[in-house]
């Protein structure tokens, strides 16, 4: 599986399953960005998220945004997710040094506390909005849906991301699995240790090895910046703010790390 959503359902048990894979466009904005091997781990995670969560996107046009704030010296991580499969997303630090070291991803140590927002919108419109302080919540508190979620990120110390992956398991509300256990979280808790096996294979571990494929959708790194847009940004400034500047201008996009140069006198 490389870089793809795979969307199954399993009509006897009532249970939909999502995997997704984002190694490549993680492995792509860590580059862009210079993260560090910790950083670079949380947007994976975090990519993988809005991956699975990108599910319920209808509109063409539409995008998901997980921006997740938090007390601990990664400050951060903002992701997207369109209708289209695109993803993009930063850290609010990119080096942590007294962690990189060793690769100490400990959230308590790293994030500890946090608050996720999840918006999902189109041009002009947000479609809907939801608060939690753990991806799961945002699930079961915001959508009402008896779900489970998982992430997973391997990073080296040389910032070599091996994987990025997630998976959600939901039970639909007439669902079997509902009458007598805890439902899809304990479902997943329970069968599902890690995200390295086949899709297929993880059907299996959960009891489901006979569930269909209903779609499949590839996910790739893209952003929407530009040298044009760069130039337009540095065309809407007064002519006499312009005019102090150099004769080249580097404009980085904070959501994907790519450069520009632009003569501010040509903007």
């Amino acid at each position: 599986m490389k870089d793809a959503r795979e969307e199954y359902y399993d009509a006897g048990a009532k249970v939909a399953v999502t995997v997704v894979d984002v190694t490549d466009a993680a492995r792509r904005l860590a580059a862009n960005h210079l993260c560090g091997p910790v950083s670079a781990h949380y947007l994976a995670e975090y990519l993988a998220a809005a991956a699975l969560f990108g599910t319920a996107l209808e509109e063409e046009d539409e995008t998901l945004v997980i921006q997740m704030k938090c007390t601990g010296p990664l400050g951060g991580v903002t992701v997207e997710c369109t209708s289209a499969g695109t993803l993009r997303g930063y850290t609010e630090k990119k080096i942590l040094d007294d962690f990189d070291a060793v690769c100490d991803t400990d959230p308590r140590k790293v994030v500890g506390a946090k608050k996720i927002q999840v918006v999902r919108s189109v041009p002009g419109r947000i479609v809907s909005q939801g608060l939690s302080s753990t991806l799961g919540g945002y699930l079961s508190q915001s959508l009402q849906r008896n779900a489970w979620i998982r992430v997973e990120a391997s990073v080296g110390e040389s910032v070599d991301m091996q994987e990025a992956r997630g998976i959600m398991v939901e039970a639909l509300p007439d669902s079997p699995l509902l009458q007598g256990a805890a439902g899809a979280a304990d479902l997943g808790e329970t069968r599902l240790r890690g995200l390295q096996a086949s899709p297929r294979a993880m059907l299996r571990k959960l009891g489901f090895p006979h569930a269909e494929l209903k779609r499949s959708t590839p996910l790739s790194f893209a952003c929407r910046c530009s040298p044009e847009r760069a130039a337009a940004m540095l065309a809407a400034l007064p002519p006499e703010e312009r005019a102090g500047m150099p004769p080249v201008v580097d404009i980085t996009c904070h959501m994907c790390g790519r450069t520009f140069s632009v003569n501010p006198g040509n903007a």
